[in-house]
């Protein structure tokens, strides 16, 4: 009797599954035991895999709660692809819907920011416009250019401080302040990293990002926005890649 792959795999996370029928060890004997030690090494592989993705989640919650926490995600969320490093995309849904996690609300947000940083590692790579690029367009022209930007950027809003949390628990830095803070992820060189993005410029980036002309996007400028700066930081993490 040949075992159905995803009668296996049903049964591999599920604890409360016996060994499918027909699985047997070298012997012939019913593998019962010995499949029960392969399910949980698949449930510890996959949790600790999961805790790598995701460290600050880990430090926020704690080890014992992330370790039970990971336990229940990987068995409603077994992998999609071989490729580990892309583990977990349903992790911050998962935790938004998770009833032991409701007394930290931020903790969606934050693993938005983790999940962005290891996408952005792992992007493809895309060679930076030059310095002077820009300096280049015709004034009268600039308003007109739209942004292509690199395939590692993405671009995190929130009602929460997740810039002040994950650099206070990732980097060492000083506890975040209780106001809302968005985040721009990048790789500007080897490592993917974090930039705190101001409520003013939040939506002109979020409509350039969308495809918006630099004249209408900077129609959505909020209070303290500053076109040089934005431009600067985009330019320092090599977040454009094109004119057009």
């Amino acid at each position: 009797m040949t075992v159905r792959q995803a009668e296996f795999t049903a049964a591999l996370l599920d604890p409360a599954r016996a060994a499918p029928p027909g699985l047997c060890d070298g012997e012939g004997r019913p593998a019962g035991k010995r499949y029960d030690v392969y399910r949980n090494n698949v449930v510890v592989a996959l949790s600790d895999a999961l805790e790598t993705a995701f460290p600050v989640i880990r430090k926020l919650v704690g080890d014992q709660f992330f370790r039970a926490m990971a336990g229940v995600y990987v068995r409603a969320y077994p992998p999609a692809s071989p490729l580990m490093m892309h583990y977990g995309a349903d992790f911050p849904a998962f935790l938004a819907g998770f009833p032991p996690a409701q007394g930290l609300p931020y903790l969606p947000d934050v693993a938005r920011v983790e999940l962005a940083l290891r996408r952005a590692y792992h992007a493809a790579n895309a060679a930076p416009i030059a310095a002077t690029a820009l300096a280049e367009v015709p004034p009268d022209r600039l308003g007109d250019i739209r942004l292509t930007f690199a395939p590692a950027v993405s671009l995190i809003p929130s009602n929460f401080p997740i810039h002040g949390i994950w650099t206070a628990n990732a980097m060492g830095g000083p506890n975040p302040k209780p106001v809302p803070e968005s985040a721009l992820i990048a790789r500007p060189g080897l490592d993917s990293s974090l930039s705190l993005i101001t409520p003013g410029t939040l939506p002109v980036l979020t409509a350039l990002m969308s495809g918006a002309t630099l004249g209408d996007a900077l129609d959505h400028a909020g209070d303290g926005f500053d076109l040089s700066a934005l431009l600067s930081l985009l330019l320092s993490q090599g977040a454009i890649t094109a004119l057009n």
